[in-house]
């Protein structure tokens, strides 16, 4: 199978590990075998989480497209959308959990890393020592850093979504 399919059994240790999983994340079959899953491989910060959508499974609660973060064995983070489904015996009685999932560790970086440039971005036109402002296709301010706030006396929640001509340029400049 091209995707990464784990699962548990009702006691939460693996017993499912395919070939995927182990290329992904390191682990072996044999390595992960009968080890907790959530505290062996799941990111600290997650585990409470993820052990809550794996305890609703084992009651036949299912989860799909469900983020958690997986620590590999050389210690990098993969970012996985998993869909927890419950495992049924011959008796229709819950005999364990499995996980197929998708990597999404690329698209999740990537994302991240456009969310820093973009924070970074903000922070250099708020604290620019010069004035920075914009206007949407009307002519409504969507713009207006700590500078230009300084210099107009009017803070960005005051500024925004006014006419910038019509309320920040005095009438004889208006028409030029």
């Amino acid at each position: 199978a091209n995707a990464p399919i784990f699962g548990i059994d009702v006691d939460g240790n693996v017993n499912e590990w395919n070939n995927k999983t182990a290329e992904i994340t390191g682990f072996s079959k044999e390595e992960a075998f009968s080890k907790p899953l959530v505290p062996t491989y799941i990111v600290e910060s997650l585990r409470g989480s993820v052990k809550e959508v794996f305890d609703q499974a084992l009651k036949g609660v299912e989860t799909s497209n469900y983020e958690l973060e997986f620590e590999t064995k050389s210690g990098e983070t993969l970012f996985l959308l998993v869909n927890v489904t419950t495992r049924r015996d011959y008796l229709n009685h819950i005999s364990g959990v499995v996980g197929v999932a998708q990597d999404v560790t690329e698209s999740v970086k990537k994302e991240r890393a456009m969310s820093a440039m973009a924070r970074e971005l903000r922070q250099l036109i708020d604290t620019a020592n010069a004035p920075i402002f914009g206007i949407d296709k009307d002519g409504d301010v969507n713009e207006w850093n700590d500078k230009t706030a300084e210099i107009t006396g009017f803070t960005k929640e005051e500024a925004f979504d006014t006419n910038l001509v019509e309320t920040f340029i005095v009438p004889s400049l208006r028409k030029s």
